[in-house]
């Protein structure tokens, strides 16, 4: 029994034709949209890949990419079947093409559902991502003279000037690195070496933090240093008022701010989507209606399209019995012929034997 079986006159499969050729193009145009979403997602990625301890959640614009730039060259061969079907002489030259040509559209089409489910499931593996970046961030702030950590400095202030957020999870993150470089410390300084000598680790903390997490928007000169000093500032208490810093850690702000993003690019994935199942579906009658034509003097009979030629079953049973006998088919081209290998291994045999 068919699935979706539908009657094409001449006219209908004419304007089906004609429609299925615009919404091939716009399609096309679709897939260029996704395309430059997957270019705009991986480049904000690229762009803070030094707070990022692995690279698993570029697989999301890598494969909105590939999917766009598959999706661009399957509606342009769309289109030309859909100029073809309005010539029934020209037609027949698609008649096995279109089979794997189904099969790969429906593949890379599936895809974009894959994009988009992982870019919702990742975000677990994204925050930890951040984490440990962020964390190694911090860490290698202050070594500006290093060979391969000399910009961290740089890309840290940019970021939390940006974001408006300071530290991993908050301001406190800093307190438990030493995030000035020794050659800006006078080692003669009592504090100095008091603070050092206080360390298991020989390093220089403080209850600071860089001039990148102050708040502009405070009312109230920057406090950086001694933050948990009520004394060392006036009229300050820093457990009952707002601190004129960020408050928010660069952590929460990046990973809300990567998933705003793929927020805004599911539901365009998903219109993308959509469209192109609906090209696929549309070639697919018109491919069964104008297969009935084949061979017919009058063109413009009126002939029955449908989406599978049986039932679901029976379609994926005939398509599994097809795959076992291509690859039986397979390892029989690979394996040589039984009479050629004898002859091989009765070669050297002759060869070693004297004449007599």
């Amino acid at each position: 029994m068919s699935v979706l079986k539908l009657k094409f006159s001449f006219q209908r499969r004419v304007r089906l034709a004609q429609g299925l050729w615009l919404l091939s193009w716009m399609a096309m145009v679709s897939g260029a949209i996704t395309v430059a979403m997957g270019v705009f997602l991986k480049t904000e990625l690229l762009r803070r890949a030094e707070v990022m301890h692995n690279n698993d959640i570029h697989i999301v614009p890598n494969l909105l990419m590939a999917v766009g730039l598959a999706s661009v060259g399957i509606n342009i061969c769309a289109g030309k079947v859909c100029q073809d079907s309005l010539d029934a002489s020209r037609f027949p030259r698609w008649k096995n093409l279109l089979t794997p040509f189904f099969c790969v559209s429906i593949f890379f089409t599936s895809l974009l559902l894959v994009a988009m489910i992982l870019s919702y499931a990742l975000q677990p593996s994204l925050e930890e991502s951040l984490k440990l970046g962020l964390k190694n961030g911090i860490r290698f702030y202050k070594d500006t003279d290093t060979p391969g950590r000399c910009f961290q400095k740089e890309t840290i202030d940019r970021l939390q000037i940006e974001f408006q957020c300071c530290g991993n999870t908050n301001y406190r993150d800093w307190f438990e690195v030493q995030w000035i470089n020794n050659r800006y410390l006078d080692f003669t300084s009592k504090e100095v070496k008091d603070r050092v000598r206080s360390n298991v680790d020989g390093r220089y903390l403080l209850d600071g933090v860089p001039f990148s997490c102050c708040n502009p928007a405070s009312p109230r000169p920057c406090i950086q240093y001694q933050l948990l000093d009520n004394a060392a500032h006036y009229n300050y208490e820093y457990q009952s008022e707002e601190l004129n810093l960020y408050s928010r850690g660069c952590r929460q702000a990046l990973v809300n701010y990567y998933m705003g993003l793929m927020n805004t690019i599911g539901p365009g994935v998903m219109s993308v989507f959509l469209i192109q199942m609906t090209v696929l579906f549309s070639l697919r009658f018109l491919q069964t209606s104008m297969q009935a034509v084949e061979g017919q003097e009058n063109v413009e009979i009126e002939t029955e399209g449908y989406i599978l030629e049986k039932g679901v079953k029976e379609t994926v049973k005939e398509l599994q019995e097809k795959i076992m006998i291509f690859f039986q088919q397979m390892q029989v081209d690979v394996a040589p012929p039984a009479t050629e290998a004898a002859a091989e291994e009765a070669a050297p045999e002759k060869e070693a034997t004297p004449e007599s």
